[in-house]
């Protein structure tokens, strides 16, 4: 059954900080009903996140802060895309920002999204293959701890406490799918 999308009857914003604006949305569905839904309005930019591969053989990922659980996460580096600038490009200049590699290779494996019924914001997930040393300076108010991690030992990283970012393990099952691992 295909469903018609409800009509916008109209939308303002509720709420805002420096990061994020408050979108307030009165809809009617086709059975007439009417409500309002809030959501986060993005910034129709987007986002990436990459998967490193170096060498055929082990995976670099990076460990930063994530002010959201006030922890040190385990994640494959990502950012979001530029003005003016391509996902593929932004894939490349994240890999050099956060873990200080370029990659010859660059592999779109799925567009996705996060609590679709509160954002709209969609990420670019990418592998990256052929990797070169290349660093470019990031925005990042502490330098990433990168760490490598052995391919054949994807199934391990689910283990680890501080490896729990959805988009993450994601990219991590997209990539397992991709190398046919």
């Amino acid at each position: 059954m295909k469903h018609q999308k409800p009509e916008i009857l109209g939308s303002k914003i509720v709420a805002q900080s420096r990061l994020f604006k408050i979108e307030q949305v009165d809809l009617k569905f086709s059975n007439q009903v009417e409500r309002q839904y809030e959501r986060m309005k993005g910034n129709n930019r987007g986002a990436v996140m990459v998967v490193p591969v170096l060498n055929g053989e082990t995976l670099l990922l990076g460990r930063e802060y994530a002010a959201g659980t006030h922890t040190y996460e385990l994640g494959f580096p990502k950012g979001l895309i530029d003005p003016g600038e391509e996902a593929h490009e932004a894939a490349n200049r994240e890999l050099q920002e956060e873990i200080g590699f370029g990659a010859k290779k660059l592999t779109h494996l799925m567009e996705v999204s996060l609590a679709p019924g509160y954002f709209s914001s969609k990420m670019q997930i990418f592998i990256a293959e052929d990797l070169y040393e290349s660093v470019l300076e990031g925005d990042e108010p502490e330098p990433i701890e990168m760490v490598p991690w052995p391919l054949n030992q994807w199934q391990s990283l689910l283990e680890q406490d501080d490896f729990s970012e959805s988009r993450s393990i994601s990219a991590l099952f997209l990539a397992q799918k991709y190398l046919k691992l």
